[in-house]
């Protein structure tokens, strides 16, 4: 594994490339740490839509089926490569709340019928 940081200047463009290649048909787990929240899993293995980065407002946007997972004022972006590609995401934000992005693939479950 080879967890890296990610300049801010690259972020959007990083995201975009990421949810148009990387991030197809994953699975996302997101839980939310900081000393005045605790440790709290926010979505628990959810279809990933997409990640998006947004210089204007300052904000990264997780898309997951049924919500939009917003991190306002990020400072920091760290990446997790294993073997297999992408294994997870930290993002701290300015509150020093860290927001962890762990991806899977979907469970192929056996086929139990007929052709």
């Amino acid at each position: 594994m080879a967890t890296a940081k990610v300049d801010k200047a690259a972020w959007q463009k990083t995201f975009d490339q990421m949810s148009k290649s990387i991030l197809v048909g994953k699975q996302v787990e997101i839980e939310v740490t900081g000393l005045q929240i605790g440790d709290q899993i926010e979505q628990d293995w959810i279809q990933l839509l997409g990640i998006s980065y947004d210089p204007k407002d300052d904000v990264i946007e997780i898309l997951v089926e049924g919500l939009d997972h917003l991190i306002p004022k990020p400072r920091e972006v760290w990446v997790d490569q294993g073997a297999i590609g992408l294994i997870s995401m930290e993002v701290v934000d300015a509150d020093d709340v860290r927001q962890i992005i762990r991806l899977r693939e979907p469970l192929m479950l056996p086929f139990s019928g007929t052709p």
